[in-house]
Order: structure tokens, then C-alpha cells, then sequence
């Protein structure tokens, strides 16, 4: 029988403080120390230590410690506390930037259930292996060193003299061995031993365990970032990209170990900023429209090797048009002089007769655009611009933003 997952919800820039029950479970003292190595490990980015207590940052995803899930979500300041509708935001966009690629968040089977980030992202590598399986899984050669019966390969001579003065009928040999016990194989492995760590007790667990009987027995392997980056993919193991993409995300961010020697931690966290910039930059370029460029991310040189990039650049026949997002309410505040200094070099340097600061909200203002002193050529505007609609994301938010700019697309 399943046990009850001991899960807290909190919203970015909220906090926790060990000792303290948050809808009946506990935050322990263990948890909150292993929560302190994972942010000295990070250049402390995630999280703001205080005393007896964590203030999460603009950070969000989970984590998952010694039976205890933490799932950190967003939230506009003034909004609605639901976590339910926050949690289905987070995955929406994790789903259109392409950093989430389900369809559904879970299965009939365990509506009555929980679910977190962590199992959505168990049950897709799951089903990903399941499907390579099925599909029949990519032998390769390797190398291997044995002693054998008869002799293939090159015989290791001082190795064979060593170990088989008495084995007479044995050769100590290096040879090729055509089989399925190759890297890629043993990194999904490394995979599956983690969903099985951090799924004990839920519905994954026995799908999982299922998942690693059907998978061949191969070598265990430390793992690490180089090891993805020195990963060769060619036409036969292209249909293992994504099983790799997930396994990359699930092994990198785990931490053996990291607070006493006991618990074991996964941690997988994205920051907002960067979310929100690639989910405004995705619903733009989903418009087909003629005659527009969407740009991520384009640099120009700006001094002594130093390099300028908007987050977005639009260009529409011959005008250009620079955006830069900024996941905070804005409130009835202005603006900070240095992002509007940094406008004016985007407007500067590319040649952009207007530049947007793009904030989220709970209620669209319309941008005004508004010159600089002593520059009528260029302009710019402060944006709010609300991302909900019957409480869901708004999916026309990219049209909304053309039409700002005074582009108009037909559908809208």
C-alpha cells in the first residue's frame, strides 16, 4: 500500500522554518541542513538562511529529501494563494519552453494522489525507457579485458602469465565484446536506481521496478557532466536523445550525502527570470506571421570584448523592436534608472525605435512609449501584462505583445 507523501507547497520568496508543521508535515531540523549544504554548494543563490529558517528565492521546481518534498512555486505578488492553480503555471511553462514535454500531469489512476514535478518527470523517463525497449535497445562494441577459454583479441601477456600458471586452458586477452553493456545503457541505469530511491512508497515505484527488469543488467558508472558532454549520438542512438535529456537533468541534480552522510537529495530547480523570458520568447515565435523575426538572446559587441544582449529582439519589414522581461510585480513602482539606461543602449545599438520592459501581472496596462529627453527616435514603455485568463495561462499573450509594437496578427 502507497504511504502518504509528506509534501510542503510553498511560493517563491517564501519561507520555512524547521520545528514548524505546514499542513500536517513536519520541517526538521536534518532537513533544513541538508537544504544549507545544497544552497554553499550553489553560491547560495537558492535560498536566504535565517535563523532556524529558509527564504526561498525566485527559484522554483523541487526537492526532494529523506522522504520529504518541497515544492517551491511561483506567484505574482497580490494574486490568488491556490497552489493547485500555481503549480499547473509552473508546468505550463515548463511545458512550452520545451523544458517539460508531457501532455498530462499524471494518470486516472492516481487522481487521488499528490502529484509533484519530481513524479511528472519520473513518469516521462519511465515511459521513455519503456518505449526504447519496446523499440529494441542499440548494442555497441567495447572493449573487454578477461580471462577466457579460448584466445581472441590481443592477449595481455604479463596479465595471462600472472593468472593462469596453473589455468592452463585459460587466456588473459583484450577483446571486443558486441553487446548492450555499453555508456548510454549504464547512464539510463544510473537513472532508474534514482527513480527508485525517490519513489519508494508512491505509485511509481513497482512501474519503475518494472521498467528495470525489462532493462539489461550493465556495469555501474560514475557519472558526471563531462560524461554527457563527451556522449556521442549518431543515427542509431538518436531515438535515445530524450531518454539522455531527462536522465542528464535527474542525475546532475542529484546529491548524495550532502548534509550528515544519511539523506539523499534531488533537487531540480529553474529560475523564474530565465523561465519567464524563454516562455514570452516561445509564444512569440509560435506566431506565423509574415515578414517577422524573433530573436533570443542577440548579441552585439559593446566594449573591450564585452557583449550586449536583449533578451528578445523583434523585427518586423524594417522596423526593430527590443525586449527585456523581468518575472516581478512592478506595482505602481518605476522602474530601476539602470534598466532604463540599459534600454537605451538596446535602442542604441540596435538601431530599435521602441524598447519594452515586460513585467507579469494580474491586470494588463497597456504600455505607453514614451521618448527619451533629447532622443525622439527613440522610445520606451513599461509593460504589465497579465498572464492568467480564467485562471489558466493566457495563450495569446504573444499576440497581446505585437499589438503594443502596433503589429497586428488576424487571429487576435
Amino acid at each position: 500500500m502507497n504511504k502518504r507523501k509528506k509534501i510542503i507547497q510553498v511560493f517563491e520568496h517564501g519561507t520555512l522554518y524547521y520545528g514548524q508543521v505546514y499542513n500536517d508535515v513536519p520541517f526538521e531540523e536534518k532537513h533544513f541542513n541538508a537544504l544549507a549544504k545544497l544552497n554553499q554548494l550553489h553560491n547560495n543563490e537558492y535560498f536566504t538562511l535565517l535563523h532556524k529558517g529558509i527564504k526561498f528565492s525566485q527559484y522554483v521546481g523541487v526537492i526532494q529529501i529523506d522522504g520529504l518534498t518541497i515544492e517551491i512555486l511561483p506567484k505574482i505578488d497580490g494574486g490568488s494563494s491556490k497552489e493547485a492553480l500555481w503549480q499547473e503555471v509552473l508546468i505550463h511553462m515548463l511545458r512550452v519552453t520545451r523544458r517539460l514535454k508531457v501532455n498530462k500531469v499524471g494518470q486516472a489512476r492516481v487522481s487521488k494522489q499528490q502529484i509533484h514535478l519530481l513524479d511528472i518527470y519520473f513518469e516521462w523517463f519511465l515511459k521513455e525507457v519503456q518505449l526504447l525497449v519496446r523499440q529494441g535497445l542499440v548494442k555497441q562494441y567495447r572493449t573487454k579485458s578477461d580471462n577466457v577459454k579460448a584466445l581472441k583479441g590481443k592477449l595481455e601477456f604479463a596479465t595471462h602469465l600472472n593468472k593462469n600458471l596453473i589455468h592452463k586452458e585459460r587466456f588473459y586477452t583484450t577483446h571486443q565484446v558486441y553487446d548492450y553493456n555499453h555508456q548510454i545503457h549504464q547512464i539510463l541505469a544510473l537513472g532508474l536506481d534514482i527513480i527508485s530511491q525517490f519513489s519508494a512508497g508512491t505509485y511509481l515505484y513497482s512501474k519503475c521496478k518494472k521498467v528495470q527488469q525489462e532493462f539489461p543488467d550493465v556495469a555501474k558508472i560514475a557519472v558526471n557532466a563531462a560524461t554527457f558532454n563527451k556522449l556521442v549520438i549518431n543515427r542509431k542512438t538518436k531515438p535515445y536523445e530524450t531518454a539522455l535529456e531527462i536522465a542528464r537533468l535527474i542525475i546532475l541534480n542529484f546529491a548524495p550525502n550532502i548534509s550528515s552522510g544519511r539523506e539523499n537529495m534531488l533537487a531540480l530547480l529553474f529560475d523564474m527570470n530565465s523561465l519567464w523570458e524563454e516562455y514570452v520568447l516561445a509564444k512569440l515565435k509560435s506566431i506565423d506571421m509574415e515578414g517577422l523575426s524573433v530573436k533570443g538572446q542577440e548579441s552585439n559587441p559593446f566594449w573591450n570584448r564585452i557583449r550586449i544582449r536583449p533578451d528578445i529582439v523583434l523585427r518586423m519589414g524594417d522596423s526593430t523592436y527590443v525586449i527585456d522581461t523581468k518575472w516581478k510585480n512592478l506595482g505602481i513602482n518605476k522602474p530601476s534608472t539602470s534598466d532604463l539606461r540599459q534600454m537605451y543602449v538596446y535602442n542604441e545599438y540596435w538601431d530599435s525605435k521602441k524598447a519594452l520592459l515586460l513585467y507579469p501581472s494580474l491586470e494588463t496596462q497597456k504600455p505607453e512609449f514614451i521618448a527619451f529627453e533629447g532622443d525622439d527616435n527613440h522610445k520606451c514603455a513599461v509593460g504589465h501584462l497579465n498572464i492568467l485568463h480564467e485562471d489558466k495561462l493566457d495563450e495569446h499573450i504573444g499576440e497581446e505583445i505585437l499589438g503594443w509594437f502596433g503589429i497586428r496578427h488576424s487571429i487576435y
